[in-house]
């Protein structure tokens, strides 16, 4: 089912730009590849939404480790990262 979008005169001009610059090969292929980023950026946010209850879920069920020991092992893990480049 096609689809007509009013998208205003500055995304306008944005895709008319990509398509007479040679990046796209029509104002559909910006439109499609518009809604994919979209859709990458939507499954992003669930992936971290979910992450983020489950931490709260986590916190609430006193499945937590004191800042300082999450501190000394993460200054320990950097410090040997930086000793492997080195």
């Amino acid at each position: 089912m096609p689809i007509s979008a009013d998208l205003g005169e500055k995304l306008e001009a944005v895709v008319e730009d990509l398509v007479s610059n040679g990046r796209y090969n029509s104002k559909s292929e910006v439109l499609r590849e518009g809604v994919r980023l979209v859709q990458e950026r939507e499954a992003a946010l669930a992936r971290l939404q979910k992450a983020l209850e489950e931490g709260v879920r986590a916190s609430k069920e006193g499945r937590t480790k004191p800042i300082e020991e999450v501190r000394d092992r993460l200054a320990a893990k950097y410090r040997a990262m930086a000793r492997k480049r080195a």
